[in-house]
């Protein structure tokens, strides 16, 4: 499976599809997308000689406009958000639909939305007093975090003293789920069933 990954930040997501053994014989990451020029994230595609783009209406990036054209003739086949803060342009969605996934640090739907990304996700969640908090893997439509939902894992955060502990367990997991999701779907192991996402074993 031919893979696109989108990235705003640090690309620890990024690191651990890379880094996957399961993934190795099963997807290979062709493209590391951003919206930001300097994004960290882009260092690690170059250690790996993966091309990378610039999104936006600069002067040499890739505009929205001309997106999904650009990812059709890189024949990518699954598009991987991880840690990407921007709207997927809505044409590309349609494109690809069903063949774009993000990874969310918190359990859907609760905690997601507009401006609902990083350290904002962890303080609302300790300032919840929620005993549990997780990460959830969705497939992405036009809105933020409001996809069909594949796989969700939970962490607890019970005696956590502030919101970057509870960032640092979600992380972890993060590292495990978002790979292991990309294994299923290289496997055609997701489907749509009555509306719902069914994962086969």
């Amino acid at each position: 499976m031919v893979v696109a990954v989108f990235v705003s930040g640090r690309g620890s997501n990024l690191k651990a599809i890379i880094d996957s053994p399961k993934l190795r014989q099963l997807a290979e990451v062709k493209a590391v997308f951003s919206d930001k020029a300097d994004c960290p994230a882009f260092k690690i595609a170059k250690q790996f000689s993966i091309p990378t783009y610039c999104i936006g209406n600069r002067e040499g990036f890739i505009s929205n406009n001309t997106l999904k054209d650009h990812l059709v003739s890189l024949e990518i086949e699954l598009i991987v958000l991880a840690g990407y803060l921007k709207l997927v342009p809505g044409d590309v969605v349609s494109s690809f639909e069903f063949r774009i996934i993000n990874i969310h640090p918190a359990l859907l739907p609760s905690f997601g939305g507009s401006g609902m990304y990083g350290a904002n996700v962890h303080k609302a969640v300790f300032n919840s007093s929620a005993r549990v908090s997780g990460a959830t893997v969705h497939f992405v439509d036009e809105t933020f975090d409001t996809g069909k939902i594949i796989a969700q894992r939970c962490v607890d955060i019970s005696n956590v003293n502030s919101h970057t502990e509870i960032a640092e367990r979600v992380l972890k997991i993060e590292h495990s789920l978002l790979p292991d999701v990309i294994e299923q779907l290289a496997l055609k192991k997701v489907t749509i069933e009555n509306g719902r996402v069914k994962v086969l074993s």
